[in-house]
């Protein structure tokens, strides 16, 4: 798993199971505000995706 904060705090991890996914953690709670609907093949399709939806840090 990679992940990164960006500069809001929250956190943005890039996983894979059954393919590459993403989820975004709020940075007050650690809870789970958003994720990938769908897995996919490419790693970066998934992180395209995620910077579409938001995501403005690097995964590492």
């Amino acid at each position: 798993m990679e992940s990164c904060k960006d500069k809001n705090g929250d956190t943005w991890e890039i996983y894979k199971s059954d393919g590459w996914r993403w989820q975004r953690k709020a940075a007050g709670n650690n809870k789970i505000v958003g994720a990938s609907t769908e897995a996919y093949v490419n790693k970066s399709d998934c992180i395209a995706n995620a910077q579409r939806s938001g995501m403005t840090c690097t995964p590492k």
